[in-house]
C-alpha cells in the first residue's frame, strides 16, 4: 500500500490523500486550496497522477477544502464513481 499527500499537509487546506493498493488508486478528499494566494495557485497545478487512472473519490464531508477541486478532477477525466454519506451528497 502506498499514501501520497497532495494536498492538506503542511497547511490545512486543499485536502487529497491518494491510496494505492492491489492496483486501485482510491483519492481521499478532492479540496480546493484556499487563503493566501500562493496557496489558491497550487489549485492550477496538475495532480501528480492522471485524473484517468484513479478509480474512486472518497469524500469525508462537503466543506470546499474537501470537495471544491471535484469540477477539475473530473474535466480532467476522472471517471470514477464518487463515495460519501448522503448529508455530504
Amino acid at each position: 500500500m502506498k499514501v501520497k499527500f497532495i494536498g492538506g499537509a503542511g497547511t490545512v487546506t486543499g485536502s487529497k490523500t491518494l491510496i494505492e493498493s492491489n492496483g486501485i488508486r482510491i483519492l481521499i478528499d478532492c479540496g480546493l486550496f484556499q487563503g493566501l494566494k500562493a496557496l489558491r495557485q497550487l489549485n492550477w497545478k496538475p495532480l501528480p497522477v492522471l485524473p484517468s487512472t484513479i478509480d474512486y473519490v472518497l469524500l469525508t464531508h462537503g466543506h470546499l477544502d474537501h470537495c471544491g477541486w471535484l469540477p477539475r478532477l473530473v474535466a480532467q477525466g476522472f471517471t470514477g464513481k464518487i463515495y460519501c454519506t448522503s448529508p455530504t451528497r
